[in-house]
């Protein structure tokens, strides 16, 4: 069968800026990683903030330089390295497992330097956050304080089945895709799969024969899965707690990740729990702002900095306080949140706020969300689910939500779509905390996928994604009457719900290609030739009926 060619663009290090000097620092094991450091006006001794990152510390994606002298303006000394087998770093890259050791033998040696006043931060978004995470799990003691943004300890990973409930998370295309493009080589190559054209690895092969390079972390997962363990306790917060400044953004494609630290915090690590600080924002992946409306990827050299200030002031602020001495803990809120189309942040001493109520809406044969149960007999909602036809994802680009924002109401017309209708609401209703929604399923097939969607339904037609959430059933009954019931997590919404706006709730089997889609066999999405069509079923009414949950601000608290 022919492959054919994936168009390949491939990234190279950007020259080191003139302000910096660049050292390469070695590690426990004697590789060198390329560290730029950018000093605060002079030699003077003062805390140094670390950003670990594998995009090249130099280059415009990432504008770390633009970044590094904000912080230096601000008085702190900045290091700019690229982790282990990256750009200008030596080694071989490998996703996740060096980041723990090579963050501790970096912060040491920072804290050996004259300019160091013996006290390191971290700052960081995505993969720069994760380090920030690890750094904490080696427990140096020079590390005061961790911004991690846009971020998580389990994000990345082969899909991880629970063995109690069979069942894990839809795969992103994302988790395969990454080690191939950012983690193969020093270099970065940017190319993309042609999700019409089967076996996807045949594509894949095609792409490493002509990049000349195989990606050891590629060829642990596939075919085999096998994963690597990130932190020497298990857990990043099974080490001694940091203080932390916690960034979530609202449609950051990556915050279930962020959302699931969050929770490990508050159920198992007290510690943790006092210095973990949360800012959660109106914001993507990439740091593009509801409403804003750019329109274009790349930013000018003036919008980078204007980002600026939004992206740090909050991580100078908690320095100052952590690692400065300049105030007290307690100056910092615990929480301060954005309820998306309002204006500024709100605080509070928890998450999800107190005082929320929790509101839950059944779905009924005739299309309607309400708040009525039907009590009579069950009945079954089904759909076709066809591989080669998937539900499409509604954006170019998932990590850059917000610059197109799409209208996701037309998915409701697709016969492959369950649609679940509210009744408008009366009056402005802010929706704050965890989301999720009851599934009884069953299929034809041996597994199953499950995505669903909470719209907001404007009075145009148009529909706004409030949340989302997946599950994947690694074991599926054929029978309702045999089938489980399945909660899947939406997690975490701020949201203002505009007077005469209606609720609606989209379920279906794909979401691609932003997610692998289930070839219908049971076999790996990546290996299938030919696909196989399921019939998917969903239970309406009775125990187990299919129900979304979701919790509101009562009218004192809007704000």
């Amino acid at each position: 069968m022919p492959v054919s060619t994936p168009s390949i663009t491939r990234i190279v290090s950007a020259p080191i800026p003139d302000d910096a000097t660049q050292y390469m620092v070695p590690m426990r094991d004697g590789i060198r990683l390329a560290t730029d450091v950018y000093l605060s006006g002079s030699t003077q001794q003062l805390p140094i903030v670390l950003i670990r990152l594998p995009y090249d510390k130099d280059g415009q994606y990432c504008f770390i330089p633009e970044i590094a002298r904000y912080f230096t303006e601000h008085g702190y000394h900045v290091a700019a390295q690229d982790v282990r087998g990256k750009f200008r770093s030596e080694g071989n890259p490998m996703l996740w497992v060096n980041e723990v050791a090579d963050s501790y033998d970096t912060i040491d040696w920072l804290t050996k330097q004259p300019y160091s006043n013996g006290s390191v931060a971290m700052w960081g978004d995505s993969y720069y956050g994760f380090t920030q995470l690890a750094a904490a799990a080696g427990a140096h003691p020079a590390l005061k304080a961790i911004v991690p943004r846009l971020t998580g300890t389990t994000m990345g990973s082969p899909r991880r089945i629970d063995p109690t409930t069979q069942t894990g998370d839809v795969e992103m295309a994302v988790t395969y895709m990454y080690p191939l493009t950012h983690f193969l080589h020093q270099d970065s190559y940017e190319w993309d799969i042609d999700w019409d054209q089967r076996p996807f690895i045949n594509q894949i092969e095609e792409a490493v024969s002509q990049i000349g390079y195989r990606s050891d972390t590629f060829d642990l997962w596939y075919p085999a899965e096998v994963q690597l363990p990130r932190f020497p306790r298990g857990s990043a917060f099974n080490s001694p707690p940091v203080p932390m400044l916690h960034t979530i953004g609202w449609w950051d494609n990556l915050a279930p990740y962020a959302w699931r630290d969050h929770r490990e915090i508050q159920a198992n690590h007290p510690g943790w729990q006092r210095m973990e600080h949360l800012l959660i924002e109106s914001i993507d992946h990439e740091n593009n702002v509801l409403g804003e409306n750019r329109g274009t990827f790349e930013r000018s050299a003036d919008e980078i900095q204007s980002l600026l200030p939004a992206m740090i002031d909050p991580a100078i602020e908690f320095f100052d306080v952590y690692v400065k001495g300049l105030g007290k803990a307690s100056d910092i809120p615990k929480v301060r949140y954005n309820i998306a189309h309002t204006q500024g942040l709100r605080q509070a001493e928890s998450w999800p706020p107190a005082g929320i109520v929790k509101r839950r809406l059944y779905a009924h044969p005739d299309g309607t969300l309400t708040s009525s149960c039907v009590v009579s007999e069950p009945v079954a909602a089904t759909w076709i689910h066809d591989p080669d036809q998937p539900v499409p994802s509604y954006t170019a680009d998932a990590f850059a939500y917000l610059l197109e924002l799409p209208d996701e109401a037309p998915r409701a017309q697709r016969p492959d779509v369950l649609t679940f209708t509210a009744h408008p609401v009366d009056h402005d209703t802010v929706l704050a905390g965890p989301v999720s929604v009851e599934a009884t399923a069953a299929s034809s097939g041996p597994k199953m996928d499950l995505h669903v969607w909470l719209l907001d339904i404007a009075p145009d037609g148009t529909g706004t994604r409030i949340a989302r959430g997946n599950l994947h059933l690694a074991d599926t009954s054929d029978n309702l009457d045999d089938a489980v019931t399945h909660t899947i997590d939406c997690f975490e919404v701020g949201y203002l719900l505009r007077a005469g706006h209606n609720l609606q709730l989209h379920i279906a089997s794909s979401d691609a290609p932003e997610f692998l889609v289930a070839p219908g066999d049971g076999s790996h999405p990546l290996a299938v030739t030919q696909t196989v069509t399921n019939e998917q079923q969903v239970q309406l009414g009775g125990p187990g009926g299919l129900a979304v949950s979701f919790h509101i601000l009562p009218d004192a608290q809007k704000g």
